[in-house]
């Protein structure tokens, strides 16, 4: 028994069914609807799904900053609370219908506020990164002290001696048979007590200006 063939057309070599998304794409851009296509509408409906998982993670106040929906904050908190991945997905369905409801300075405040957060997060690295160097060169040198005192002078002068000299004391020594098993050396409280006074002496003191 033959098969009934496809209604349809070619396009550039294409089959294209009768009633198909492409096929419905093609005769609206030979009406010249300005409408948006079924496969436009389900990338854009996509798009903010996607946003409003983002918006799950976005910190408690850059999210109240942007004062959404009562409705969609609703939203936004019954699907973080669901675990069952239907459900959730269901969810996230709905959150992407009400973001459709919001105007586009409301979509780039939630890009800015997103940005931001990641921006925050870039700079948190740099901090940790600026106390780990600053710690390995107070141990390694005096000399390393008189710059950053320069640089920060409101520090604690006899805090800040202080644990630099315990964590020099305290320094463990490494042994052919730590290093054999490539075992890192364990660190002191006074070490780890250095490295904390220096990111938030970095955190929260501004440079003199030099």
């Amino acid at each position: 028994m033959s098969r009934k063939p496809k209604k349809g057309y070619f396009v550039r070599g294409q089959f294209v069914a009768e009633g198909s998304e492409l096929d419905l794409e093609l005769k609206a851009e030979l009406k010249g609807t300005t409408g948006a296509t079924k496969t436009e509408l389900k990338r854009e409906m996509d798009a903010l799904q996607t946003l409003g998982g983002e918006l799950m993670g976005l910190r408690a106040d850059l999210l109240a900053r942007l004062n959404l929906p009562e409705k969609l904050q609703d939203a936004l908190r019954e699907a973080a609370r669901i675990s069952n991945f239907e459900g959730k997905r269901r969810q996230m369905q709905f959150v992407g219908k009400l973001m459709r409801q919001l105007d586009e300075q409301a979509i780039a405040a939630i890009h800015a506020a997103l940005d931001e957060q990641r921006s925050g997060s870039a700079q948190e690295k740099l901090l940790l990164h600026q106390a780990e160097h600053w710690r390995d060169q107070l141990l390694a040198s005096d000399q390393a002290l008189a710059q950053w005192l320069e640089q920060f002078p409101h520090t604690d002068t006899q805090q800040i001696r202080a644990l630099i000299r315990q964590a020099r004391k305290d320094a463990p020594t490494e042994t052919p048979a730590s290093q054999s098993q490539g075992l890192a050396p364990r660190k002191s409280r006074a070490y780890r007590e250095l490295y904390q006074l220096l990111r938030t002496l970095l955190n929260s003191a501004e440079p003199s200006a030099t």
